[in-house]
Parts: C-alpha cells; sequence; structure tokens
C-alpha cells in the first residue's frame, strides 16, 4: 500500500483531535514540512553496467543482525492509534525483521511490549525524567525485559507548543500514560522531563542498564564529538518530528554534517522518511539505519498490526 493510501485511511479512521495530535508539529510547522521536502530535493546520480549482483539490506547495527536498514522511531501513547497500541507495532516490526524503539511514553508497559514479541530487536527510548530514581528503574527495566540498548533522547528539555492541540483543547487521556509512568507523574507528563539533563547522564544510563546508550536528537557535528566522547554508542539525527522546536534544520540537512563527526560510531535518522526512495537518500548520505515515525502510526492506525508489515515489507522490496 502507498504511504499516501495509509495516510488517508489513518485519517479516516482516527478522530479529528487524535490525527492532529500525531500529524502535528511545533509552532507553524515550518520544520515539520521542511523534513519532507528535503529530502525530496536530494536527486541520485545511479552508475550503470555494474555487473550482475542481488541486492544485499541486511545490516549489523551495534552487534545485532537485522535483514534491512529500516527501524520503527519511538511513537508515544499508541493506545490513541490502535486498541492494541504497542503490542500492535511491536507484531507488526517483528514480522518484518525490523527494529522497534520503544517510547517511555507507551501506553502499555515496557514489560508487555516486550511480552507481544518476545524474540524480536527492541530498544528502549528513555526521556531523562525530573525523578530520576523512575528513570533508573526503567533503564533497569528495560535490561531485564530483553531490550538491546537505550535511546536517549536530548531534543526535549521541555515540550513543545503544538498550536493543533491547543485550538483542539486536546490532552493526552490519562488511560493512556500508565504504561510506564506511575503516580505523580501519571497526572503531570507534561512536566516530568528534566531540563538539566547533561552529557554525564549518558554515562549514568549505561552503569544502571549495562546497555550501550545512544543519542536522539543530533544535528550538528560538535554535538555529535561530545556525545561520542561521553560515551554515546550511537547516534540518531532526529528534530523530533518537527514537533519539539520550529524553524531548525532538517534531519536531511543535517545528516552528513553529523555522519562525518561520528566516524566508526553507527548513525541512525529519522524525519520526514515517507518512502523507500527516502530510505535510499538516507543511506546514500551514509547513514547506517533509518527510522520511521509518522508513517508507521498511520499503518498502525489503518490496519494493526497486518498493516505495519505489509508497509515494511513493501518498502524493503522497493528498497532492494
Amino acid at each position: 500500500m502507498r504511504p499516501a493510501d495509509l495516510h488517508e485511511r489513518a485519517r479516516e479512521a482516527l478522530a479529528p483531535e487524535i490525527y492532529d495530535f500525531f500529524a502535528g508539529g511545533a509552532g507553524d510547522e515550518v520544520t515539520l514540512a521542511e523534513n519532507y521536502e528535503a529530502w525530496s530535493r536530494l536527486h541520485a546520480t545511479p552508475r550503470v553496467l555494474t555487473g550482475p549482483r542481488d541486492a544485499d539490506t541486511s545490516i549489523t547495527l551495534l552487534g545485532l543482525s537485522l535483514p534491512h536498514p529500516i527501524g520503527i522511531a519511538p511513537i508515544a501513547y499508541q493506545g490513541l492509534l490502535h486498541p492494541e497500541a504497542e503490542a500492535a507495532m511491536a507484531r507488526g516490526a517483528a514480522a518484518a525483521g525490523a527494529l522497534n524503539i520503544v517510547s517511555t511514553r507507551s501506553t502499555l508497559s515496557l514489560e508487555d511490549v516486550a511480552a507481544a514479541a518476545p524474540d524480536a530487536p527492541r530498544w528502549f527510548q528513555v526521556y531523562l525524567l525530573r525523578d530520576r530514581d523512575l528513570t533508573g528503574e526503567l533503564a533497569r527495566r528495560a535490561a531485564a525485559s530483553g531490550y538491546l540498548a537505550l535511546v536517549l533522547t536530548g531534543d526535549t528539555p521541555v515540550l513543545g507548543r503544538k498550536e493543533r492541540d491547543a485550538r483542539n483543547g486536546f490532552t493526552i487521556p490519562e488511560e493512556q500514560s500508565r504504561g510506564n509512568l506511575r503516580g505523580a507523574l501519571r497526572h503531570a507528563p507534561e512536566s516530568a522531563q528534566d531540563p538539566s539533563a547533561s552529557l554525564a547522564d549518558i554515562d549514568r544510563l549505561r552503569e544502571l542498564s549495562g546497555l550501550p546508550v545512544l543519542v536522539k536528537g543530533v544535528l550538528r557535528a560538535d554535538d555529535a564529538r561530545r556525545c561520542i566522547e561521553a560515551g554515546a554508542a550511537g547516534l540518531i539525527v532526529s528534530n523530533h518530528g518537527g514537533r519539539q522546536l520550529d524553524g531548525v534544520v532538517s534531519t536531511a540537512e543535517a545528516l552528513p554534517e553529523v555522519v562525518a563527526a561520528a566516524q566508526e560510531v553507527p548513525v541512525l535518522v529519522d524525519g520526514g522518511v515517507d518512502s523507500a526512495a527516502d530510505v535510499t537518500r538516507a543511506l546514500a548520505l551514509g547513514a547506517d539505519a533509518v527510522l520511521i515515525g509518522r508513517l508507521a502510526a498511520w499503518a498502525l492506525a489503518a490496519g494493526g498490526a497486518e498493516a505495519v508489515t505489509e508497509l515494511l515489507l513493501s518498502l524493503c522490496e522497493e528498497l532492494a
């Protein structure tokens, strides 16, 4: 199914305010639009007559062997998209052999998501919370539940203002916040993140969990080097899908600079990836793997686990 068709089916399936929550971005949504447009401005110069060979899309990422370089970006509150929430996403990704990154702000607990696809490769996305004991608890729970790495989101010291949500008067229903965050944090999720997060937290998370830590939200070469020097095992070029700070560089534009600075450390990218052509562009610019966010969300809303699998397999076939 074409991405545009998935998007339309998702729009029809979701209440308008929920659709806007996932589709919208921060501020005037300049970065949101630029993420998509920047990929389309990149044009290939293909080689010809290179001899017959079979396409090999497999990769190795932090010791993990994967059949293709397309993974699922962390997406919060998937219960708003489908009744089976992150369990359906996990099963859909697993059936296509895709890496799945589970959000701290998941509808289901990280343990329940792991149980839905126990043998599938998965990482856990971490926000540094004001309650650092809870952050440590989440890191240890992820390690105990078979998650293979932590993804520290660095671009969200505070949440960006989404004008669509403000117009709609939309807030996250309490039942969607019970997966991993309990007690008082469940009632005030928007104030839970710690704006004082620093480079020292990379090593702290690694020590607490015993897992490699990647940093998500890197858009600059100097930040890439600082994170690596502080112990980051990998980097994810991301501007939070345009949902945090409007007017920042697109991920397609930022990617080459971060790749050059990262050297041997793996670099992943998300933001505006809407086709196998975009995946190819990202790989050609040096990304080791590519993550899809909204596109996966639309698949989940349109048809649950089966639609997620169909989307991923279709992208992989076109990529090959």
